[in-house]
């Protein structure tokens, strides 16, 4: 695998046009760019979410969820080839997702919350079947499910998936809980990130920083992506954003810290792993260009 190696900070964009930029990728939803019909290495776009389950990366599409094979091509994981627009992998190691079902799929056009406890080769139903497109997901310690539902704007809160309470409206684009604080939340927004302290009920400011996407792996792993592709670590409950390096590829479509120095990031054109906090990366799958990750 190619490594890459961060180089000198790009000149920053104004806070105007980087807001811009972010706007443009809230509204933005895939649609067309069918899968093929063999599921056999072709190159994905459109990448809603990165997950690790042992050793094996997994990233969720507009056609399914993949893996990479020995040589990084992509392999569809099971038979559904849904558009995952929301997707996290458990503490448990169980997957959860959400989204819209393939063309030709019946069922209702939102998927609500469905489940896999076999790495995505098989899901159930677990709450809001024609209701929700959760566009993130995210988990707590005490393995409450937060959801943003992107129609309606507003934030949902489970205890176990199944029954939900409503939280706030904001417009955002990615959600992290902390892995120590069950009710403390960070939300992306245009203006920059805000924070809840209350499971969601109420948001205030916590930085000005415009990031597209964030994760939360541990007390010293919470990392946050801009729409520019630059990599940042929070601390201080991301009041406060030191920029790491800039990841190949492009601008962003997903961001999965798995602890302290693993990361996963989805660019424009490849999902990159790297070991050492952000200053080098490799990239484990190829993915066409597309139109951003949400």
């Amino acid at each position: 695998m190619k490594t890459y190696f961060s180089g000198r900070p790009a000149t920053t964009l104004g806070a105007v046009l980087t807001a811009a930029a972010l706007a443009l990728t809230l509204t933005a939803c895939s649609s067309g760019d069918p899968a093929p019909a063999d599921g056999s290495g072709s190159a994905l776009s459109h990448i809603h979410g990165l997950g690790l389950r042992g050793d094996t990366l997994y990233v969720a599409t507009h056609q399914g969820i993949h893996s990479p094979d020995a040589d990084g091509r992509p392999r569809l994981v099971g038979d559904r080839r849904d558009d995952f627009m929301g997707f996290t992998v458990t503490a448990k190691g169980d997957f959860l997702a959400s989204g819209h079902p393939a063309p030709g799929t019946d069922g209702p056009a939102d998927l609500g919350l469905i489940a896999s406890t076999d790495s995505g080769r098989t899901w159930r139903e677990k709450s809001l079947a024609g209701e929700v497109d959760f566009h993130a997901l995210d988990t707590g310690s005490d393995a409450t499910v937060y959801g943003y539902d992107s129609a309606r704007g507003v934030l949902r809160v489970s205890a176990d998936g199944v029954a939900w309470d409503e939280r706030a409206e904001l417009r955002a684009l990615d959600i992290a809980v902390s892995p120590t604080a069950p009710g403390t939340v960070l939300a992306t927004t245009e203006t920059g990130v805000v924070r809840s302290t209350d499971g969601g009920r109420t948001f205030a400011p916590a930085s000005e920083r415009v990031l597209a996407y964030v994760s939360w792996a541990a007390p010293d792993a919470l990392y946050g992506i801009d729409p520019d592709g630059v990599l940042f670590r929070g601390t201080d409950g991301g009041a406060s954003w030191t920029r790491v390096a800039s990841v190949p590829g492009g601008a962003p479509q997903a961001l999965t810290a798995v602890d302290v120095r693993r990361l996963l990031v989805a660019t424009q054109d490849g999902v990159y792993e790297s070991r050492d906090a952000g200053r080098r990366f490799e990239r484990r799958m190829a993915v066409e260009s597309g139109n951003g990750g949400h």
